[in-house]
């Protein structure tokens, strides 16, 4: 039984198996959700879980070299995208919404939160260790 970090079986699995760089998306409820993508829905209700709960358990045990976000966040709640910004040293890349969504069908895994902040979804880019 483990003890800490990221406890959901199903997204440690992920977590454990993503290769160098292929990526996982953490997404607020209303991001669309390609069918041929796996798909983790850890949404229980309005604002559970917090989509800065998951993204901080995720960046806790996935190493990254990039975050993706849509550049509407800055503008739509810039503390939300100060946080993103100042949660690694990995850069940042900033794309349309509409881009976003089309990056989501190479996704590895897409991880929907309870959270209903527009825009609150990031790419998360996987590093190597070595």
């Amino acid at each position: 039984m483990k003890k800490q970090g990221v406890l959901h079986g199903e997204l440690s699995r992920f977590i454990a198996t993503l290769g160098h760089g292929q990526t996982l998306v953490i997404a607020d409820y209303g991001l669309p959700i390609p069918p041929q993508v796996p798909f983790i829905d850890l949404a229980v209700c309005e604002g559970v879980p917090a989509f800065e709960d998951v993204f901080k358990a995720v960046l806790s045990e996935l190493s990254i070299e990039q975050i993706t976000i849509a550049e509407e966040l800055q503008g739509a709640h810039p503390d939300l995208f100060a946080k993103i910004n100042g949660a690694t040293d990995a850069p940042l890349e900033l794309v349309s919404h509409e881009v976003f969504k089309e990056r989501l069908t190479s996704a590895a895994v897409i991880v929907r939160t309870g959270e209903w902040t527009s825009y609150a979804n990031v790419i998360l880019t996987s590093s190597v260790v070595f």
